[in-house]
């Protein structure tokens, strides 16, 4: 991350820090599901665009939990 890093992928960053220590694939879908229960839908269709864009500023988990959502979407 760098100092210009949004702040929803500073936020999506720090929830995936929660689930390093859960199997891969049970931490993505915890972070997906706490993206769609908390966050505003302009807050979602922000992060999507900015995984798209720099998917290196991504927590890999947050990342994989950021795709999901697009695939729900599309």
């Amino acid at each position: 991350m760098t100092a210009t890093t949004s702040p929803q992928i500073r936020m999506v960053n720090d929830i995936a820090v929660q689930f390093h220590s859960r199997p891969p694939e049970k931490a993505v879908e915890w972070i997906a599901d706490h993206i769609r229960k908390f966050w505003d839908p302009r807050m979602r269709a922000d992060v999507r665009k900015r995984a798209a864009e720099q998917p290196e500023e991504f927590d890999p988990l947050a990342l994989e939990a950021v795709r999901v959502l697009e695939r729900e979407t599309g």
